[in-house]
């Protein structure tokens, strides 16, 4: 199931579109194959009779239904969990009948740090964590696919993004005041699209500083 475009604003571009890593499907997996071997040892490795046989048969039954429910379970939560990254924010999406989701845009974006313990290197899973300028402060997603490389793209989106804003400050330079430029540039902090670092910066160079 992709990512649904009407939730894309115009102008706006498709990056990353992202399940969680098939090592989230691990642990039911297991228990689905543990749940089929005892199945095939109950029915054709031993001669259960009388009720011990109709009783182990009918735990064995039990435990593949269990098994079975869990795999879809997980399944169809894999499905609706989506990592969405745009080239102006990031978006979440979860939830099999009530939905929840997150959306951070890039510019309150600060730092973005993964983790990966030795096995989740070995297949290319990881967590990752995004500390903004929001009100929780960071946001942490578990399983993601390649996190070092989603990382980088997250980076590489941020600069886009912010030079793209800076253009459209300057966009016109000759008929903006410098005044002017300013003006708009601080208009930009207030709202939370540029940080203290960046404002600064872009104020140094209108200044000639």
């Amino acid at each position: 199931m992709a990512f649904p475009r009407k939730l894309i604003n115009d102008n706006e571009e498709l990056v990353l579109d992202l399940r969680p890593h098939w090592l989230f499907l691990a642990p039911a997996t297991g228990l689905l194959v543990v749940a089929v071997v005892v199945g095939l040892f109950v029915s054709v490795g031993h001669d259960f009779t009388g009720g011990t046989g109709t009783a182990v048969h009918l735990l064995a039954l039990l435990l593949l239904v269990l098994a079975l429910g869990y795999f879809a379970l997980k399944y169809a939560s894999w499905v609706t969990t989506m990592f969405v990254l745009t080239s102006d924010r990031i978006l979440t999406r979860r939830g099999i009948l009530s939905k929840s989701g997150t959306e951070i845009p890039l510019e309150r974006i600060n730092t973005v740090f993964f983790h990966q313990s030795l096995f989740e290197r070995m297949v290319g899973a990881g967590d990752l964590t995004l500390e903004s300028a929001g009100e929780k402060g960071s946001e942490s997603f578990t399983d993601i696919r390649k996190p070092a490389i989603v990382q980088r793209e997250i980076y590489v989106q941020m600069e886009h993004n912010e030079n793209r804003k800076f253009d459209r400050v300057g966009a016109g330079g000759t008929a903006m005041s410098v005044a002017e430029q300013l003006e708009k540039l601080h208009g930009l902090l207030q709202q939370g699209a540029l940080t203290q670092a960046q404002y600064e910066a872009q104020k140094a160079k209108l200044l000639g500083a």
